[in-house]
């Protein structure tokens, strides 16, 4: 198993913990960026930190498949599907909505896991999960690496994660990396607030 301590010292060692001044995609400033995408270059680590997910995913009961939103979720999603033994699937915007592509489908009253690499709203796994509902499946939970959302309550859904830290954030009115004249940078792959 894999504890955060190591699994800190694994973002660290990649470089996945950034510092500066970065737009989250729910609008809030933040001094403090994970960009799990540094870690999940590196194909051994990407299936050491999904197997040890899909460890604590398993008291959900069984998974039928795993689907992750592009991009975050996706090698999320592949590596939790093959350490489960499932198929991994994503989804991605088409128009500005998050829908099945490429093939993907989602049988009825299959049990899906949805997958990503950091929950900070939960917005995007909310709208995977909308998606599989929409086809007729059951969506059981959520996985992530990181769970950074500021107050911890779930998004109708239960978060699983290797991870759970709370960042400090600011609204763009008192935050004081703006007063500073720090320059902000959106790293995500969400498009940011019109600002």
């Amino acid at each position: 198993m894999l504890t955060e301590a190591e699994l800190w010292g694994l973002f660290e060692t990649t470089g996945a913990v950034l510092k500066g001044h970065f737009l989250l995609s729910s609008g809030l400033h933040s001094p403090v960026y994970i960009q799990c995408a540094k870690l999940l270059q590196h194909p051994d680590l990407a299936e050491r930190v999904c197997r040890a997910l899909a460890g604590k995913v398993r008291g959900l009961g069984p998974v039928q498949a795993v689907v992750g939103p592009a991009l975050g979720g996706i090698v999320v999603a592949y590596e939790l599907a093959r350490a489960l033994g499932v198929r991994g699937m994503f989804a991605e915007r088409d128009n500005g909505r998050m829908c099945l592509r490429r093939g993907f489908e989602v049988s009825p009253g299959e049990r899906v896991l949805i997958a990503e690499d950091v929950v900070t709203t939960g917005r995007s796994s909310l709208e995977v999960a909308e998606v599989v509902r929409a086809a007729g499946g059951n969506p059981v939970g959520i996985a992530c690496l990181v769970d950074r959302r500021p107050d911890a309550t779930e998004p109708k859904l239960p978060v699983i994660s290797l991870l759970r830290i709370e960042l400090e954030t600011f609204s763009p009115e008192e935050c004081p990396l703006c007063r500073e004249g720090v320059p902000l940078v959106k790293p995500g792959s969400r498009p940011g607030p019109k600002t």
